[in-house]
């Protein structure tokens, strides 16, 4: 690193949002195991809303994005962001690839994922090549059958799209005023509403194909949360209540447990649910947890523990709910017979994170720190 890095001053760690950021991901997995039984439909879902758990991350990566890096771009170039960003995401990135890959080979299923069976080898070895870059995968490559971008691991999207964020925070959007941020911010929470309340859907499920329809999607879920986040950690309006991890907690799962509000014929309905919680609850949580503090020590390392498997358990879990999907189609398995495998999924899906977080990911990161940056700046480990 350069000596001009040498002067960034540590900052104030946010705990709090690093155990939000843990309570939302082992909701994610949660969600993903009660999925499989939804028989496909949006209607029929057990914690219907925990898909508005990325929403929440955008916001969340935004707000902590905007906290580490927003003072600092005069010590600080481009290059030397995109390095920490890269360092932070990447390395997980690529495990979540190889081990989505591993599954994807060993796995047979005939009725859920029948191209599978016919695959050649080198197909499944380019995907995964392409999946380290995060580039997306074009559908003529689509090697499982959903029109993911990402077929080895289906939630490396939303880290496409994060990245998309990055970028154009590093190029643009650091360098507004907030009076001119807070009016795009206002220009997206109106597509964001256009498309939930008005839209074709009722909800913003989706993002993760490389069509026009998906971008649209991936694009609308991304730019009002993750800038709303920059502009809430600019104006510093933070809440101060006891208790904010446990209560923003709660929030948290009470919106992502609500059911689904209205019908087919009231879409429309949902989408005002969805858009209210994006637009307005999120940055009250995001607020909430930063202008907490942890008192109790078992608190505090209860957020440490949820911060630390959050990113690992988000990106190398649902390798193993195709597993999952796939034995509970073949065999027809109802929901009663199918929770203690799922439990299994779930603390699998913990085990194998923490492995690759204390075996992989932490000594990556150190090494690429100690190699690209000659003496490492201290930054919140939360905006990392």
């Amino acid at each position: 690193m350069s000596s001009i890095s040498m002067d960034i001053k540590p900052k104030k760690h946010y705990e709090i949002l690093d155990g939000l950021r843990g309570v939302a991901a082992l909701l994610v997995v949660i969600f993903h195991i009660f999925e499989t039984f939804n028989e496909g439909s949006r209607f029929k879902q057990i914690m219907n809303h925990g898909y508005l758990a990325v929403d929440f991350f955008f916001l969340l990566s935004g707000f902590v994005v905007a906290y580490a890096y927003d003072d600092r771009w005069g010590k600080m170039g481009q290059w030397e962001f995109y390095k920490r960003r890269l360092i932070r995401l990447q390395p997980m990135v690529i495990m979540g690839m190889i081990i989505g890959a591993i599954f994807y080979y060993f796995q047979a299923s005939d009725t859920v994922f029948p191209q599978i069976a016919g695959m050649e080898v080198w197909k499944v070895i380019l995907t995964m090549v392409i999946g380290f870059t995060l580039l997306p995968i074009p559908p003529s490559l689509e090697i499982r059958g959903w029109g993911e971008m990402h077929p080895l691991n289906g939630p490396a999207w939303s880290l496409f799209f994060e990245y998309i964020a990055n970028i154009l925070y590093a190029l643009i959007f650091r360098k507004f005023s907030n009076k001119v941020l807070g009016f795009f911010v206002l220009i997206f929470a109106a597509m964001l509403i256009n498309y939930t309340v008005f839209g074709p859907k009722g909800d913003v499920i989706g993002g993760w194909s490389l069509n026009l329809e998906q971008m649209n999607v991936g694009f609308t879920r991304l730019l009002y949360p993750f800038f709303a986040g920059v502009l809430l950690s600019r104006l510093g309006k933070l809440i101060h209540i006891k208790g904010a991890f446990w209560v923003c907690s709660i929030m948290i799962f009470v919106i992502f447990s609500i059911p689904r509000i209205g019908d087919e014929n009231s879409l429309w309905m949902n989408g005002l649910y969805e858009s209210v919680v994006i637009i307005l609850l999120f940055p009250l949580i995001v607020a909430i947890g930063a202008g907490g503090e942890i008192k109790n020590p078992l608190s505090l390392k209860i957020c440490k523990a949820l911060g630390d498997i959050s990113y690992p358990i988000y990106i190398i879990h649902y390798p193993l709910i195709y597993w999952y999907t796939a034995w509970v189609f073949e065999n027809k398995i109802p929901l009663k017979d199918g929770y203690v495998i799922g439990i299994g999924v779930l603390v699998s899906s913990i085990v194998i994170a923490y492995l690759c977080l204390k075996f992989y990911d932490e000594p990556v990161r150190n090494w690429l720190q100690n190699k690209f940056q000659k003496r490492k700046s201290v930054v919140t480990k939360t905006a990392e």
